[in-house]
């Protein structure tokens, strides 16, 4: 492929003026979730807009919604081949707490072979990864594939108003796959590929007793305790063999097959890893699956926090009026977050006594997603990571969300190719967020292999 070969000479020749770009880029604290910020979002959604301008795109809208901007473009010049969606987020996660980072999160500084801001790994080092990948076939003046773009300033807030534009630009979106650049590998040396992810229904249940708190000696043991109520519906919620007991919770589960089991199994983190990850002792989980099984293939039911009575220094004897729980469950592909909502209210219907009562209020959901790992973009990926790292790519189920991926499948039917390069290591979210630059400069690449066999 002689284009390929020339779209990588462009890339090796031009790594100051990507570097340049990308710490412009890092350089701009687009907080979406802070108001104060919020110039600094369309700044960089504007400065965006024009290195997708200088990709030879003929149309580059900054699109209005009635919170951050998203931006759409298009590069629609080769006829007969594919059309590719980008996906990506511009906006970043708050700094706090800012006396722990070793240099400003917004004055990115290069420290052996990591750069360190906020944003580098999550996600604007793969994002400007792809611009230049597609910049490399730009300059040739043809691109392998048509390219549509899709970039959004509100994933770190909940995509907010992304699945409204989608559901509202169908055609416009209609695509034959979306690559997303919102991933990791397992290691700078074991590129892989994320091809399933878990969805999120997430409720507040409070459970009511008393008219207001009680003396615990006059009254106890005459009367409903909420908060002992409350834990023992929660504690119900497991059988001893870890299931989730509500019921139906199981019935759209995909059953993992032999082929799945032995690729998740490639995957090189052991049970003591993890356990030096979490700082636990011992590891939990339902039984007959393994660790990563577990996180990837399986749903689950998570208390995230309980409040109730008193919870200040020293003691107060009292028997509170109410008790509330925060409770999330990481849904795999297939299950409903509906059909959670009303699973969660029959089984409190049939356990919760009638000496209290309770309300289940739900706090946000988002689909799970299971992508093909036979598509020809998904084979057009492989190949181009092992091309690129020189070694085969291994399949990875991801425990967290990413709900465009769902809503896409959903609204547009077409899979997304999980293709990022931060690394596990890289602390997005936290203090001293960084971005090893040697794998970035590879995903660049990567890229450029990517688009040249998908177009093939």
């Amino acid at each position: 492929m002689p284009q390929v070969e020339q779209a990588l000479e462009y890339v090796r020749a031009n790594r100051d003026s990507f570097m340049n770009r990308y710490m412009e880029l890092l350089s701009i604290p687009s907080v979406s979730t802070l108001p104060e910020h919020r110039e600094d979002v369309r700044k960089n959604a504007q400065w965006l807009a024009e290195q997708l301008l200088s990709l030879g795109a003929t149309r580059v809208d900054v699109m209005e919604t009635p919170g951050h901007p998203i931006i759409y473009a298009e590069r629609l010049d080769a006829p007969g081949k594919p059309t590719l969606l980008v996906y990506g987020h511009y906006d970043v996660q708050p700094v706090d707490p800012l006396d722990e980072w070793q240099s400003h999160p917004f004055k990115p500084e290069i420290r052996g072979e990591n750069v360190y801001a906020r944003g580098a790994s999550d996600m604007k080092g793969s994002m400007m990864a792809f611009i230049m990948a597609a910049e490399a076939f730009a300059r040739q003046g043809a691109m392998p594939v048509n390219l549509k773009f899709l970039l959004e300033g509100e994933e770190e807030i909940g995509s907010t108003h992304l699945p409204e534009f989608i559901a509202g630009h169908r055609d416009l979106l209609k695509a034959g796959a979306v690559v997303n650049c919102d991933g990791t590998i397992s290691g700078p040396n074991l590129p892989s590929i994320t091809y399933a992810l878990r969805g999120l229904a997430y409720f507040e249940l409070e459970v009511r007793g008393p008219r207001q708190d009680l003396h615990s000696g006059i009254f106890g043991g005459s009367i409903a305790n909420p908060a002992q109520v409350l834990c023992e519906l929660i504690a119900g919620m497991h059988d001893a063999d870890g299931r989730v007991t509500l019921p139906g919770f199981y019935d759209k589960v995909r059953p993992l097959d032999d082929a799945e089991r032995a690729a998740l199994a490639r995957l090189p983190t052991t049970d003591d890893q993890w356990k030096a990850m979490t700082g636990s002792p011992a590891l939990h989980g339902e039984k007959g699956y393994t660790t990563l099984e577990r996180v990837g293939a399986r749903p689950t039911l998570e208390v995230n926090g309980i409040v109730g009575g008193f919870t200040g220094e020293g003691a107060k004897t009292v028997l509170p009026a109410k008790a509330l729980a925060k409770i999330s469950m990481r849904l795999v592909a297939d299950q409903d977050p509906a059909d959670i909502y009303g699973q969660l209210r029959s089984y409190l219907e049939a356990h919760a006594p009638d000496t209290v009562t309770w309300e289940v209020r739900e706090l946000s959901r988002g689909p799970g997603a299971i992508m093909s790992r036979d598509s020809a973009a998904m084979k057009a990926a492989v190949a181009a990571l092992a091309e690129t790292f020189g070694v085969e790519p291994v399949f990875r189920r991801e425990g967290g969300s990413v709900p465009v991926v769902g809503h896409m499948q959903q609204e547009l039917g077409i899979d997304s190719i999980m293709l990022g390069f931060g690394l596990p290591d890289d602390n997005i979210h936290g203090p001293n967020e960084k971005q090893h630059l040697p794998t970035l400069l590879k995903g660049i690449e990567a890229y450029v292999r990517f688009l040249a066999r998908l177009g093939a």
